[in-house]
């Protein structure tokens, strides 16, 4: 069998980045894909390019090859070494070279690379000539903390590749109705099954990954699956105790401040977070607000509790 130079192959270098592997492989594969390249022995050329990607992208099979060393050239008969691990017989179906088979075996997994990866294909080549899935697509939604919390329906716009008649590569939008859950968190991903990229040859549609974002709020803010909140109090509502109102998500009840509270004390209530499987909870943060002595009698008063407590905040500084 002829061995093959995977990187020559791709128009790369030997210490090439994946980066760099990547893109040359995108290339090439969009040159040579059999349902748009007019290139002469396309399929052929499409087939050696997966196949080399295939290698030179697995971390493993790439320092595997690399051990058969740099002095083979393209075309030279070749023969594993001795010792080679990798002995699988070649399938009828298979779509790789008896080079490849030789080397990896059926251990080179899935048939094909990723074509047109991020354009038109995540999937491996299918039975088909020239089949491929389509591309994972991703995308982003910012929702309210209210609608994180309810749960909500918002539609999105997606553009996917699509050849029109031609053989060239266009946009085509499409509209869809995205149900949220109630307790989504901020960066999920929610998976839409077959509404990805379309796929070519009559491979089957990509998945789309819709992100999403949670808009901030004026009052609350988000630890994981548990919503914090800023509570405003008058000194002698620390100091004595108080029943006040507090906001949630989920409306306002009736919250019991201990006698001697202090600001940044944080007070619990359960399970009033976002929902889920335990539900996150609420935590009020008591924040002390003293009224302005504007006004002689409160000037007053302020001079009386001070001269009366005889209370130094920084004793134990």
């Amino acid at each position: 069998m002829e061995y093959k130079d995977y990187y020559k192959i791709l128009g790369v270098a030997r210490n090439a980045t994946p980066e760099q592997i990547k893109a040359a492989y995108r290339k090439l594969a969009r040159k040579y894909h059999p349902d748009v390249s007019k290139e002469p022995q396309a399929e052929a050329r499409f087939k050696e390019v997966n196949e080399a990607y295939e290698v030179l992208k697995d971390p493993e099979k790439r320092k595997a090859y690399d051990r058969l060393g740099s002095n083979w050239r393209a075309g030279q008969e070749f023969r594993p070494p001795p010792g080679w691990e990798a002995h699988a017989n070649r399938g009828a179906d298979s779509v790789f070279s008896d080079f490849f088979e030789s080397l990896f075996g059926q251990r080179g997994g899935r048939r094909g690379a990723d074509p047109f990866e991020g354009l038109f294909g995540a999937g491996a080549a299918g039975e088909r000539r020239g089949s491929m899935a389509g591309s994972d697509q991703h995308t982003t939604v910012t929702i309210s903390l209210e609608e994180a919390y309810q749960g909500t329906t918002r539609e999105i716009t997606v553009e996917s590749p699509a050849l029109d008649g031609r053989g060239g590569i266009s946009a085509k939008s499409r509209a869809l109705r995205v149900k949220i859950p109630a307790g989504v968190q901020p960066h999920q991903q929610i998976r839409l099954a077959g509404q990805g990229g379309p796929g070519l040859g009559g491979g089957p549609r990509g998945d789309l990954y819709l992100k999403v974002e949670i808009a901030p709020h004026p009052l609350f803010r988000l630890d994981g699956k548990d919503v914090l909140a800023d509570l405003p109090i008058a000194p002698w509502e620390a100091a004595l105790g108080a029943s006040v109102q507090a906001p949630t998500l989920g409306g306002r009840v009736d919250l019991n401040i201990p006698p001697g509270s202090q600001s940044g004390r944080k007070l619990r209530l359960k399970g009033r977070g976002l929902p889920g499987q335990p539900p996150g909870d609420h935590y009020v943060v008591l924040k002390i607000v003293t009224p302005p002595a504007d006004d002689p009698a409160l000037k007053q008063l302020y001079q009386q509790l001070r001269d009366k407590s005889g209370f130094d905040p920084r004793a134990g500084m």
